[in-house]
């Protein structure tokens, strides 16, 4: 080929390699890195839709997470997977509170992929499938969809509901003549399908005040469970307790406790959801989006890297606060809490556990007043905590100034949960 041919045809060569490192949109389209940097990722792990009872389409649903800075949504609504084909009446998606839902779902996402058939009372919306919306919604490195289901189911007369993230096939309620039996057997059905699939799948325990179902005691007992709500965005799971029943924070200090002592088991790690099941009318009384999330850290947005990492402990949870690093010294038994402040807001960290003598036979269960009690509190953005002999283990709780920006509870603050740490060295 001449010299001359050579040097005309690199400008379009050039030219056309260029167009094709962009996308569609004109963007240069973002490598894969190849080493990225662990960083926190925001999801929420407890949400409901119309394939339950939830009041919008999914689609709607994940695209108010996406738009609110959240990075990954578990959608896990009762005993079904959104898979298949299913229409749902308009009067039904009205009667459950969406009167407005579908022509919002129109106007957000067009009459192109909205489907409806039929009219008047008889009109029918296509409910769309998991593996239909998510390619709509999710964007590599900033936001996934993760299948889930709540597994909801009785024993004793009383709600024992759980959540199964990253689920491949629908778990059927297993059922149990106790609470803990039917945890127990719930937790064993999960992990029978992750073997059989080859696939990470995360249980935890969804709001144990809720209808008083499960008492800290049973939730100790459960030694194969490792993760449970600490808060639960829903008004009415009965957060705070009661005048004879603990708040769920401190149920986490008892069953804690007794696993440490007692069954010589690893301890609850707690998370924080919304439990949404309301998405019109923004009533505070209702079961709203935005209240409670995780934070997870790791390198990789994907459900098994976050998994993985929840299952590290290395996470906390949240209903408003923010931090900016969490560290544990193993060698100087020390924790370092790290808060990312709001203008105008000051912060109070409680370094909270249980202490026994150290002397004290560590197989039985302490008095009541020396489980969950604070070790020390600190104002400040950053707050560290050094565990003294007898401390079993060590947690810290973060209490914003402020108001909680969605309360589920009257007078509530934005708050923050860190994982205890502290028991591997006794």
């Amino acid at each position: 080929m001449p010299n001359s041919f050579c040097r005309k045809l690199r400008p379009l060569l050039a030219t056309c390699l260029l167009i094709s490192c962009f996308s569609l949109t004109g963007v240069a389209a973002d490598p894969v890195p190849a080493e990225p940097a662990l960083r926190w990722w925001k999801g929420n792990m407890h949400t409901h839709s119309l394939w339950s009872d939830g009041d919008d389409f999914p689609e709607m649903i994940a695209e108010w997470y996406r738009t609110q800075d959240y990075n990954f949504l578990v959608i896990s609504d009762h005993n079904v997977l959104g898979l298949g084909q299913r229409w749902m009446k308009q009067t039904a998606i009205a009667k459950r509170g969406g009167q407005s839902a579908l022509a919002k779902y129109k106007a957000r996402f067009g009459g192109s992929w909205v489907e409806t058939r039929g009219e008047g009372d008889d009109l029918e919306v296509r409910l769309k499938p998991f593996d239909e919306f998510r390619y709509l919604l999710e964007n590599r490195g900033q936001f996934i969809l993760i299948p889930g289901e709540e597994v909801s189911d009785r024993a004793a007369g009383k709600p024992i509901h759980m959540n199964a993230s990253n689920v491949g096939e629908v778990l059927k309620p297993m059922g149990g003549a106790t609470p803990v039996e039917a945890m127990s057997n719930n937790l064993r059905a999960v992990e029978e399908q992750a073997k059989r699939l080859g696939r990470e799948i995360l249980m935890h325990l969804n709001h144990p005040n809720f209808g008083w179902a499960i008492t800290a005691e049973e939730m100790a007992q459960v030694t194969s469970e490792q993760f449970f709500e600490v808060y639960n965005g829903h008004p009415g799971v009965n957060h705070l307790g009661d005048a004879t029943r603990p708040s769920i924070e401190h149920m986490w200090d008892i069953a804690n406790t007794m696993r440490l002592t007692v069954l010589e088991a690893s301890p609850l790690l707690g998370l924080a959801t919304d439990d949404s099941h309301d998405y019109h009318d923004g009533m505070l009384s209702r079961s709203i989006s935005g209240r409670g999330w995780v934070m997870v850290r790791s390198e990789y947005l994907t459900p098994e890297h976050l998994i993985q990492a929840l299952r590290r402990g290395d996470f906390y949870a949240s209903s408003g606060v923010s931090l900016e690093e969490v560290t544990f010294d193993p060698e100087s038994r020390t924790l370092t809490v790290q808060i990312d402040p709001e203008a105008d807001a000051t912060y109070t960290t409680q370094f909270i556990g249980t202490r026994i003598a150290p002397d004290a036979d560590k197989t039985l269960m302490p008095a009541k007043e020396k489980i969950g009690i604070e070790f020390a509190k600190q104002e400040g953005n950053v707050a560290t905590y050094t565990m003294q002999p007898g401390d079993l283990y060590v947690r810290a709780t973060v209490t914003s100034s402020e108001g909680a920006d969605r309360p589920s509870f009257k007078d509530q603050k934005k708050q923050a949960w860190t994982q205890p740490v502290g028991y591997e060295t006794r």
